[in-house]
């Protein structure tokens, strides 16, 4: 297949209304050199589309239903636009739509921040070749997060996170100065349908906590918000 010419910083063009996962997903793009604008609405993205000119669509597809099916496969000019369909849904129907539609790819939501960089690398290297680089660590308020070895490089420590952990650093971090709900939080990393015990996410802040040293009384990166959730205390990326 004949590849397409990559000119310029790729641009990547997400179609979703959820804001805390859009910060998510932008965050998460941070591990190749993309340029990432968001759209809240079928509307502004159409606007978006020829303002901005995207090499690579993500569009939630459980939203705007029949608006946001019809952004799958979208011209720009001869060339079609690559597009990773999002959706909480993960039945055969809500697949065959999205793919039928022109999707050539789908990422069921929660997802962990290194499954949607390698979907996003790979269809890149599909459409246009070798263009984008995997950045493997990127800084977060002051912390390395190395996403290929699941650590967190602080001085000499490197602790290790498991994949739960590094995505509730991710989601946080992504939405910094914001509070996040334990609700938001339990369909961000475990879904919608997810049965969990109550303290299932304060057991997680704690342990993401204890390996990033933050003392709980005095944080520096985590902070909670009594009777509401947590707010992650640094800037997005440094």
């Amino acid at each position: 297949m004949t590849k397409t010419h990559l000119e310029g910083q790729p641009r990547v063009l997400v179609v979703e209304t959820d804001r805390p996962l859009a910060k998510l997903v932008a965050l998460t793009l941070n591990h190749g050199l993309y340029e990432t604008a968001t759209a809240t609405s079928v509307d502004e993205a159409d606007r978006l589309l020829t303002a901005f000119k995207p090499h690579l669509l993500i569009v939630d597809v459980d939203v705007e239903r029949e608006g946001a099916l019809a952004l799958l496969g979208t011209r720009a000019g001869r060339q079609r636009i690559p597009t990773i369909a999002f959706t909480r849904r993960g039945d055969l129907a809500v697949k065959l739509a999205a793919f039928q539609h022109g999707a050539d790819d789908i990422v069921i939501v929660p997802f962990v921040p290194e499954e949607l960089v390698a979907r996003v690398l790979a269809l890149m290297r599909r459409t246009y070749g070798d263009a984008v680089p995997f950045i493997p660590v990127i800084k977060v308020a002051g912390l390395e997060v190395d996403l290929l070895n699941q650590n967190v490089r602080m001085g000499e420590d490197r602790p290790r996170l498991t994949a739960i952990e590094l995505a509730l650093l991710y989601l946080l971090a992504a939405n910094a100065g914001q509070v996040i709900g334990r609700d938001e939080i339990l369909d961000s990393i475990w879904g919608a349908d997810f049965v969990a015990e109550s303290n299932v996410v304060d057991h997680h802040i704690k342990n993401l906590r204890l390996k990033l040293k933050d003392d709980p009384r005095r944080p520096r990166f985590i902070g909670t918000v009594a009777g509401k959730g947590y707010r992650f205390l640094g800037t997005p990326t440094a």
